[in-house]
């Protein structure tokens, strides 16, 4: 290869001088400025000394030119020998050239800083805020849970960093959220698995993390890649929540993650919640009312004054705020045994609609000896239960099912999905039968024979987009509420769907219960979001085993209609080795958002529960 010429280096210098940006650029024409200037100002005091010595020597004819440089207008105005006018006019000429470049230069750099700030590439400077990594459906009911839950608190600030637009995600914020209030959001463009674009937000003084599972395919592998970048940066690491699409991913996760990192397995929550809203009509609003911050919360609270009591005594403790268990040095029990003693060191867990509202009653209410029965429950006998449709948690669904039926029950899967009529080994109450059925299709629907099953769950087909697959979910719920009005049939419908504006429409079918999967684990993300010690109370909410929650007929623990305070039903309920946390009303069960279900009632308020109502409790099964 030939040397490089002289001309060639100087070119390649200038190249890399003018790839600085705009600054190089502005002093690149500063540069030119100076030498018109200056080459005018001598050829000036040379050729027109007459001029030169009217306008004070160098010094002015210095100015001179640096006026008509900056402003060529000034050239109409001169006069004098030919030399000096044509001076002055090339320098006008080069300060038209250097003004208009400048100018471009200027509106070009502040067009591109403009641009950069746009896309949000400048770091925050915030403490105490919290995190959001990456983009999905669950960031606007995140989104919406913390602007409830900071909506008295000034300051409150949400960051966002996700592969996107800046505007775009403040766009569709606004139009999903709404007015954020008090609360800050702030948008930031970057990818979550990139740590030049981690130290965008701030991470050594946020207070707590959020990583969303992606939409899309393998969207383990981002947030595992995420939790990767998180944990090798440098600096204080806040309290990390992270949602796992799959379970099988949980332990690559944890790995990944660390001991720190607390992991939402997105496939078992919405599986348990499914099963359990298929046995107990109204679980799926309990729970929905417990994970949101509108209504009733789950607090953990030290109380001296409540050391040495019995749990069971201490349940009607508080006059706005219901005890549900308790966390000590073991971990945390929900509804435990009644003559538990509550030791210093315990916190105690009570629902309540607010923190400021949780105190100690000035007496313990009195409950009424005269409204309170005692109606043996009776155990569970072998049923049938009809599954529709089917997706990759499916299997996860049947063997937790499993756990709760009576030996002998029957469980059938009528779907056209090519998965679901394999993978039911090692069952230990359920008989499984897989039959091919067109779930949109009323007459395949018909041919069931829907009268023999107790239970239905319609689960959303993963074969489809999720607003698609939520369509067909309708169109099934309508022919089967049209079937049971028609033939007079009555079995609960517990369906899964994923878009939460679908829920309108799906109440139109009056089914019993309606599980938002993904709202589920938006909702739980952003509780744990504020608090991490909720994990335990939600783990042990949603686990099998243990106590959990079960709405009861009402006439097994207070007379029918009879006017009856919630003190006499939590007592009612504590001689049963239960606790009472609220109650359903049968004649609102359609109105939402509610549905019926009534949580932390006001203990001595009256009330009447009639024979279609229900008690809600936490028990063993």
């Amino acid at each position: 290869m030939s040397r490089a010429t002289v001309r060639e280096r100087v070119r390649y210098w200038f190249d890399n001088t003018m790839s600085r940006g705009t600054a190089a650029l502005i002093g690149w024409l500063a540069l030119i400025s100076f030498g018109l200037i200056l080459l005018v100002t001598v050829l000036g005091m040379w050729l027109t000394p007459v001029e030169a010595a009217k306008n004070n020597g160098f010094p002015g004819m210095l100015w001179m030119s640096l006026m008509r440089t900056l402003s060529p207008g000034k050239v109409a105005s001169d006069s004098g020998s030919a030399p000096f006018v044509a001076l002055m006019f090339v320098a006008s000429l080069g300060g038209l050239f250097i003004v208009s470049a400048l100018v471009g230069v200027l509106a070009n750099g502040l067009k591109t800083r403009f641009e950069q700030l746009r896309k949000g590439k400048s770091r925050i400077i915030e403490t105490g805020h919290i995190v959001i990594l990456g983009w999905s459906e669950q960031v606007f009911t995140i989104v919406t849970e913390l602007v409830q839950a900071h909506a008295s608190d000034r300051g409150s600030v949400i960051s966002i960093l996700a592969d996107m637009d800046k505007p775009t995600m403040e766009d569709d914020i606004r139009r999903h959220v709404g007015d954020t209030g008090r609360t800050k959001l702030v948008c930031r463009t970057g990818r979550p698995t990139e740590p030049t674009d981690l130290d965008l937000m701030s991470l050594d003084s946020a207070r707590s993390v959020v990583v969303l599972s992606p939409q899309g395919d393998d969207p383990d592998a981002h947030v595992i890649k995420t939790l990767l970048a998180l944990a090798k940066r440098s600096g204080d690491h806040p309290p990390v929540v992270a949602a796992i699409a799959s379970t099988a991913n949980m332990a690559a996760a944890r790995l990944a993650g660390g001991p720190d990192v607390h992991l939402v397995d997105s496939d078992d929550t919405a599986s348990r919640l499914i099963v359990q809203s298929s046995r107990q009509s109204g679980m799926s609003v309990v729970c929905m009312d417990l994970l949101n911050f509108d209504d009733g919360e789950i607090y953990l609270r030290s109380d001296p004054d409540l050391t040495g009591m019995a749990y069971g005594d201490a349940l009607p403790a508080y006059q706005t705020a219901t005890v549900i268990g308790l966390r000590g040095s073991s971990g945390v029990m929900l509804n435990p045994p009644m003559d538990t003693v509550i030791s210093a060191g315990d916190e105690v867990i009570v629902i309540a609609h607010d923190d400021s509202l949780i105190h100690l009653a000035d007496g313990m209410p009195e409950a009424r000896e005269e409204s309170i029965l005692s109606v043996e429950h009776t155990g569970p006998a072998p049923e049938r239960t009809l599954v529709l449709n089917w997706n990759g948690r499916g299997r996860q669904i049947v063997r937790y099912l499993d756990g709760y039926v009576a030996p002998g029950s029957v469980l059938d899967i009528a779907s056209d999905h090519p998965d679901a009529a394999t993978g039911f080994e090692g069952l230990r109450n359920l008989t499984v039968n897989a039959k091919e059925c067109d779930t949109a299709d009323r007459y395949a629907l018909e041919s069931l024979g829907l009268g023999v099953y107790q239970h239905v769950i319609v689960l959303s087909d993963d074969r489809f987009l999720a607003g698609h697959a939520d369509t067909r979910t309708l169109m099934t719920l309508l022919q089967l509420r049209d079937m049971q009005t028609s033939l007079g049939e009555r079995y609960s419908i517990v369906s899964e769907m994923h878009d939460e504006n679908n829920r309108s429409l799906a109440e139109v079918t009056e089914a019993d219960d309606i599980v938002i999967s993904d709202t589920v684990i938006g909702l739980l993300l952003a509780q744990l979001a504020e608090n991490q010690h909720l994990a335990e109370v939600f783990d042990y909410l949603f686990d099998s085993r243990g106590s959990e929650i079960y709405p009861r007929p009402a006439g097994q623990y207070v007379r029918p209609g009879a006017p009856v305070s919630f003190a006499s039903v939590i007592e009612s309920a504590r001689r049963r080795g239960e606790t009472a946390i609220g109650y359903r009303l049968a004649e609102r069960v359609n109105e939402a958002p509610h549905f019926g279900v009534v949580l932390n009632p006001d203990k001595s308020r009256p009330l009447r529960l009639g024979p279609g109502d229900s008690v809600i409790v936490l028990a063993e099964r």
